[in-house]
């Protein structure tokens, strides 16, 4: 394998300017947040325990207010709301769908704004969140990737989107009442606006919090990230983070994908592969999930289907192919694969063995689907000639 440049990005993440210089207790991690306590006037043989006290209130209770931390002393409260905060990004806009789905244009930092999606099932409930305003990919049937990439998310940015979506379910139970275990948000998806791996340790940093038994006690095995494909990091996701994973894969030859998912360039189809199968987590039960959109004409022939399983046969990656009906957006280059030629190409990977769930489209009529997401400021900004020039561009 010839060597890479490494991974770099004209991209800075940037916290939120807060009050009075007051510091934001959302998405420390715990240690980050007992040293925080300590510089600011905690003792430190305290500093432990009232970092538990302090983290189950915000992440198991999801209380904002100081005051209302009865646990913890009242000159104590008082101290630390005048040096801290606790903020989550702010909702914008909110729209339902007819079919349930939630879809959220959240504010943060700098007035910019990226876009939540909750989707509820029979049998859970997930939230797709967004790792980065906008997009460095340019994946040429993506909505998303037609909004240039601004700025990385902060981890509380991240998290933040977790916690207010628990907001809006009514998630957070009450202190002192009886554990429930069913829950409205019992999945994350790292799927939403943005590369999660282009920002890893905000991304990890956030994922631990929503993982910590004492606070939103998430599963690892119910967080699935969502990548196209940059294979340094690929390893690291199983160690640092440990959640499931998820390609963006799209295509069956170098060609193809070059365009689909430009990134294949600086990392093909058979790196990728081989990062797949040498990935640390993976087995039967913690499967690869192949994420493969179906552009009519473009990468949905039966050739494609056998090509696509010999890749995963050649390589023994245990997988799951979640195969998408391309959702069309305003000036989008391409058109969605019939419904006959889905279900034949789903056909042929199941006769192969493989699990090939046609993914059942949500939230199209609000913009929520799989690769509608773009913030409706900067879809304002953009005519339908722009958005389709840049598609254009894209492809060529």
């Amino acid at each position: 394998m010839s060597p890479k440049a490494p991974i770099t990005q004209d991209v800075m993440t940037i916290p939120r300017k807060l009050p009075e210089g007051k510091v934001n207790l959302v998405g420390l991690t715990r240690d980050r947040l007992r040293e925080t306590l300590i510089e600011h006037g905690t003792p430190e043989k305290q500093a432990k325990m009232r970092t538990g006290q302090i983290w189950q209130w915000i992440y198991q209770w999801g209380v904002r207010d100081f005051a209302e931390m009865t646990n913890l002393a009242k000159a104590y409260r008082t101290q630390l709301a005048e040096h801290f905060v606790i903020e989550i990004p702010e909702v914008v806009t909110r729209q339902v769908s007819e079919d349930g789905t939630r879809k959220y244009l959240v504010r943060i930092a700098g007035g910019h704004e990226v876009e939540v999606v909750y989707i509820p099932e029979d049998d859970r409930g997930t939230l797709c969140i967004s790792s980065q305003v906008g997009c460095t990919l340019t994946c040429s049937f993506c909505h998303t990737g037609t909004q240039k990439l601004v700025r990385n998310l902060t981890a509380a940015e991240i998290v933040g989107q977790v916690m207010m979506a628990r907001d809006d379910l009514d998630e957070w139970p009450v202190p002192g009442a009886p554990k429930d275990e069913t829950r409205l948000l019992s999945n994350i998806v790292l799927m939403g606006m943005g590369e999660p791996l282009y920002n890893f340790e905000n991304v990890r940093d956030a994922m631990k919090i929503a993982m910590d038994p004492e606070g939103i006690s998430l599963s690892r095995r119910r967080i699935t990230l969502s990548t196209s494909g940059v294979v340094p990091e690929i390893a690291r996701t199983a160690q640092e983070i440990g959640c499931l994973l998820a390609i963006s894969f799209h295509a069956t030859t170098n060609e193809v994908r070059d365009v689909l998912v430009p990134i294949n360039k600086r990392w093909n189809i058979e790196e990728l592969l081989q990062a797949l199968a040498s990935y640390p987590k993976v087995s039967n039960s913690e499967r690869i999930t192949f994420e493969y959109v179906m552009l009519d004409g473009v990468n949905d022939s039966d050739e494609d289907a056998h090509r696509l399983i010999e890749h995963i046969k050649r390589h023994k990656i245990p997988a799951k192919i979640n195969l998408i009906p391309f959702n069309e957006w305003p000036g989008a280059p391409y058109k969605r694969s019939s419904n006959n030629r889905i279900r034949a190409f789903a056909n042929i990977i199941y006769q192969a063995g493989y699990a090939s769930p046609i993914r059942k489209t949500r939230g199209e009529d609000i913009m929520a689907a799989c690769g509608q997401l773009k913030s409706a400021t900067e879809r304002a900004r953009k005519s339908r000639k722009q958005i389709e020039a840049e598609a254009g561009l894209d492809r060529g």
